[in-house]
């Protein structure tokens, strides 16, 4: 039986897209690759780097977090490659709740404004 998400992330301006390291996998280069019409090898020269022996997706400048993955549309706050995203971006949160959503929610009541984005500390 699968668990009902309590989470929205349509209301979320895209915490999990700021994490350091967004694992990328030879299946999500092959995935990306494929989405974007190019070989894999072009795929990780262009959209990834190595750090500490893992491929990850590189970032961009944010205004809310510093730094964001480079796929994030910073406007929408939604993801430019969703039926293409890196599995790790799949699963997340890989349960019914998300950590972020229920601080962000909290915060957003406390600070009486549905629209507050607390900004991550670096």
């Amino acid at each position: 039986m699968d668990v009902k998400p309590q989470y929205d992330c349509s209301k979320c301006p895209a915490y999990c897209c700021s994490y350091d390291r967004i694992i990328v996998s030879k299946r999500d280069l092959s995935r990306l690759a494929k989405h974007f019409g190019i070989t894999p090898e072009v795929a990780q020269r262009r959209f990834t780097k190595t750090v500490e022996g893992e491929q990850v997706l590189r970032h961009q400048k944010d205004k809310y977090y510093g730094s964001i993955c480079m796929f994030l549309d910073q406007k929408s706050r939604r993801c430019t490659i969703y039926e293409a995203r890196p599995g790790v971006c799949h699963e997340y949160p890989d349960r019914a709740r998300c950590g972020y959503y229920d601080f962000l929610k909290w915060e957003r009541r406390h600070q009486d404004n549905p629209d507050f984005v607390p900004l991550k500390k670096g």
